[in-house]
């Protein structure tokens, strides 16, 4: 039986979720990019401003008869730091904000759940915002799978490497084979 669900989240480069979730077992599908602002069909080049209020994002869709939607809700929590606010590391800017961006009211209810559980286990406030999903824009094409298609970019290496390994170390019963 196929339980499709589609999330979209904003957790700093969309790089790096982007090759987590990829990572797991009934993820059928990772799209990068842009929503959360005003700004018609932007750009890397434009959302990189942080003048188009978007941010950069990913929208996973799985199947939660195989891993479930906690799963994929607590690994957004384990691959970024949902205390920093519009940054993530050395990325600065509200376009690297943490957010969940919900579809309707099941997945605003399982998102403050989720929200709940991450603010147990993180010291300091979560700052992830919880937001209406609005447009949502695909970003360029060098931008999907970016990790698979780079894995020995500097940034990949010394940014998205450590996060991926984060979640397949707390998620290895998902892990695809």
């Amino acid at each position: 039986m196929n339980n499709e669900q589609t999330w979209v989240l904003a957790g700093g480069c969309f790089w790096c979720l982007d090759a987590a979730y990829r990572a797991l077992r009934g993820v059928s599908a990772v799209e990068s990019g842009y929503t959360g602002g005003t700004y018609p069909n932007p750009t890397y080049q434009a959302v990189c401003t942080g003048q188009t209020g978007h941010a950069e994002a990913v929208r996973v869709t799985f199947d939660a008869d195989i891993i479930p939607e906690d799963v994929i809700l607590d690994a957004f929590f384990t691959m970024h730091d949902p205390t920093q606010l519009n940054r993530q590391g050395n990325d600065v800017g509200t376009q690297y904000r943490s957010a969940i961006f919900v579809a309707d009211e099941r997945q605003r209810e399982a998102a403050i759940a989720a929200l709940a559980r991450a603010d147990e286990i993180w010291p300091g406030e979560v700052v992830t915002q919880l937001d209406e999903l609005g447009e949502w824009y695909r970003a360029e094409e060098s931008h999907q799978d970016f990790f698979a298609k780079n894995p020995t970019q500097g940034y990949c290496l010394a940014v998205a490497v450590p996060k991926v390994n984060k979640v397949r170390a707390r998620f290895t019963e998902y892990l695809r084979d």
